[in-house]
C-alpha cells in the first residue's frame, strides 16, 4: 500500500487483512492511476483548470450551480471542516440529506479535505442512524436541518458523536462557510488507495456492512462502466431516483456526470411522477432508476414531455423482459440493465445499447471479469446455473466484519447472485442465491416467475418466494399488486396460474397467490423478499395450495 495521508488511521487500520482482499485488476490503461491522487481534484477542480467553470453542474428547483459555484461551496465547506470543526485527514463524517446541491457539496468537501464520507438514507430512524455512527466511530455529522428530529435522537445512541452541524439554518454550516478567505482550498494530498468512502449496505440480508472504497475507486467506476457502457457526454443532464447514500445514486448523480463535465438534476422527491415531471421541466437526457419505477412511469408517459431523454439505466433488482419491451415500445429507448453491488461500488455487468439482449443483464463491463462457480468455487461450464463471481478495479473490503470471508473467496467477489451464462458470454439472472426455490426437486428462480406474472396486463407488481410444503418441500407463492379495476378472486388466480404455465415451464407456476395492496420494499426500491418469506411463514397452512 502507498503511504497514507491520513492522520487518523482508523479506516486503514480497520480494513480486512490483505490476504482477505479480492484480486484487483487494472486491465485498461485508463484504470491505472497515480500513487497520489484526491478524486475531487479529478471530478471537479480539473474543469475549472480547463476553463469550464461556467458550465452548468447541479440543477435543482430552488438552486442551480455552475462548476465554479460548486467548487466555491466545496472549498468553503472544506475550510470550515478543517479550520472551524477540527477535521483531520482520515476522520469520518456522517452526511444526512436529500438529493440536493448542498448534499453533493458536503460529500465532495469531506473527501477533498482528506476525510471519509459516510452518507445515510434520508428516511432512516435514530437507531438506524446510530449504527454507522458507532460502527465507524464518527465524531462529526453534517445534516440537513429538515432531518434534525431523528438526528438528535441518534445522538443519545452514539457516544462517539461530538458535534452535529446543520445546513439550512441561520447559524449553521452556511454561517461557518461565510468566513473571508475560504474561497480556495488545496486538496489533501491523499494516496490513491486512501479510504474516502464508507458506504453501508441496506441490511436486507442482515446487519448492515460498511463497504470501504478508495479515491481510485471513485474514478474506476467512471472509467469502466461510465466510459464504456453508459457513454455519456458533457451535454448530458442526469436525473434519477436513488439517494446519494446508495452507491447506484452516487454514481448516477455525482460521479458519472462530474467525470465527463455534465450536469445533474437533483430532486428531493423522486416518485415516478416526480421523475417524469423533472425530465420534462429540466430536459433530462439520462435517467437512473429501478425497474419498478419504469413500470410505474409507463402509465403516465402521455402526460409528460420526455423527448429530451436518450438513455435509461436500471439496477437495484432484475429488469423484467416485459418491462424492457414495454418501455422500448412506448419510448423507443432500450433500458440499460446492470448489476452492481455496494461492495463493488457500482455496475460491473451491463452491456451498451448496441449489444443488449432483452432479459439478459449483459456481459462484464470492460475492466471486469466474471464467471459462475459451484459451491466449491470451481468454474461451471456455459448454460449451467452457478454463483456469480467477479473481480476488477473495485472490490469488497468490509469495515471490521467477519463476513469478508464469505464475500471474498479465492480472490473473487462472490455477490450472492445466481446466474446462467450462455455460450456467447451473456449473463442471465436467476435469483439471489438464497431466493432459489426447490420444489419437488426442481430449482425455480423466483424472479423468473415474477417476470412471467408481470407480462399479464392485470398485474402491476409482484414478488415470489418459496413456502414450506410437507410433500413438495417448497411451493411457489406469489404476492401480487393488481392494476386498478382488477378483482383478486379465484377466477383471476386460475387465469394467472394458467398464464404462467403457458409462459414458462409449468412446474414453476405459483401454486399459491395472495393479493396485496403494496409490496415491502427498501428505500432504494428493492423488493424485500425476506419480508415476503416472513409473511408466508405466518400464512395458515389451509391457505396454501397442494
Amino acid at each position: 500500500m502507498i503511504a497514507s495521508a491520513h492522520i487518523d488511521g482508523f479506516a486503514r487500520d480497520n480494513l480486512p487483512p490483505r490476504a482477505q482482499w479480492p484480486d484487483f485488476l487494472f486491465l485498461l490503461p485508463e484504470l491505472k492511476y497515480p500513487d497520489r491522487m484526491n478524486c475531487v481534484s479529478e471530478l471537479l477542480d480539473r474543469w475549472l483548470e480547463a476553463g469550464q467553470g461556467e458550465r452548468p453542474c447541479l440543477i435543482a428547483p430552488a438552486q442551480s450551480l455552475t462548476y465554479a459555484q460548486l467548487a466555491d461551496k466545496v472549498n468553503r465547506i472544506a475550510n470550515a471542516l478543517t479550520r472551524r470543526l477540527g477535521l483531520v485527514s482520515g476522520n469520518r463524517v456522517l452526511l444526512r440529506g436529500p438529493n440536493s446541491p448542498m448534499m453533493v457539496a458536503a460529500w465532495l468537501a469531506v473527501i477533498k479535505a482528506g476525510g471519509v464520507a459516510v452518507a445515510t438514507m434520508p428516511l432512516l430512524r435514530a437507531k438506524e442512524i446510530a449504527y454507522p455512527l458507532n460502527k465507524a466511530k464518527i465524531a462529526l455529522a453534517l445534516c440537513d436541518a429538515h432531518l434534525a428530529d431523528e438526528m438528535e435522537k441518534a445522538r443519545a445512541l452514539a457516544p462517539d458523536l461530538k458535534r452535529v452541524v446543520y445546513w439550512g439554518t441561520n447559524d449553521g454550516l452556511e454561517s461557518l462557510m461565510s468566513e473571508a478567505g475560504y474561497q480556495s482550498f488545496a486538496a489533501c494530498d491523499t494516496a490513491s488507495d486512501d479510504v474516502c468512502l464508507i458506504a453501508f449496505t441496506s441490511g436486507t440480508t442482515g446487519e448492515p456492512k460498511g463497504t470501504m472504497h478508495f479515491h481510485r475507486d471513485m474514478l474506476a467506476t467512471c472509467d469502466s462502466y461510465g466510459r464504456h457502457v453508459l457513454c455519456a457526454q458533457a451535454a448530458d443532464r442526469f436525473i434519477g431516483s436513488p439517494p446519494l447514500a446508495f452507491t447506484f445514486g452516487l454514481g448516477g448523480m455525482v460521479l458519472f456526470p462530474l467525470r465527463v463535465g455534465a450536469a445533474t438534476i437533483l430532486l428531493e422527491r423522486t416518485t415516478p411522477d416526480d421523475l417524469l415531471a423533472g425530465i420534462g421541466a429540466f430536459a433530462a437526457t439520462v435517467v437512473f432508476t429501478a425497474p419498478t419505477a419504469y413500470r410505474a412511469m409507463l402509465a403516465r408517459l402521455g402526460e409528460h414531455d420526455i423527448s429530451s431523454l436518450r438513455k435509461c439505466v436500471s439496477a437495484g433488482e432484475a429488469l423484467p423482459k416485459a418491462t424492457f419491451e414495454a418501455w422500448l415500445a412506448a419510448t423507443g429507448i432500450k433500458i440499460l440493465d446492470g448489476i452492481g453491488a455496494t461492495e463493488m461500488l457500482h455496475i460491473f455487468i451491463g452491456s451498451p445499447e448496441g449489444e443488449l439482449r432483452p432479459g439478459s443483464t449483459g456481459k462484464p463491463v470492460p475492466g471486469y471479469e466474471a464467471r459462475l462457480v459451484d459451491e466449491d468455487g470451481a468454474p461451471v461450464p456455459p448454460n449451467t446455473i452457478g454463483r456469480l463471481a467477479v473481480r476488477g478495479p473495485t472490490g469488497c473490503r468490509y469495515l471490521a466484519d467477519r463476513r469478508q470471508l464469505s464475500y471474498v473467496q479465492n480472490g473473487w467477489n462472490i455477490t450472492g447472485d445466481t446466474y446462467l451464462r450462455d455460450a456467447e458470454g451473456y449473463f442471465w439472472y436467476q435469483a439471489r442465491s438464497d431466493d432459489m426455490i426447490v420444489s419437488s426437486g426442481y430449482n425455480i428462480a423466483g424472479p423468473e416467475v415474477e417476470a412471467a406474472l408481470l407480462a399479464h396486463p392485470a398485474v402491476a407488481e409482484c414478488g415470489v418466494v418459496g413456502v414450506a410444503h410437507e410433500e413438495r418441500g417448497q411451493i411457489v407463492k406469489a404476492y401480487i399488486v393488481l392494476r386498478p379495476g382488477q378483482a383478486g378472486d379465484a377466477t383471476l388466480t386460475r387465469t394467472l396460474q394458467d398464464f404462467v404455465k403457458a409462459t414458462i415451464a409449468p412446474y414453476k407456476y405459483p401454486r399459491a397467490i395472495e393479493y396485496v395492496t403494496a409490496l415491502p420494499r427498501t428505500q432504494t426500491g428493492k423488493l424485500q423478499r425476506f419480508e415476503l418469506r416472513r409473511m408466508a411463514g405466518e400464512t395458515p397452512s389451509h391457505k396454501l395450495a397442494s
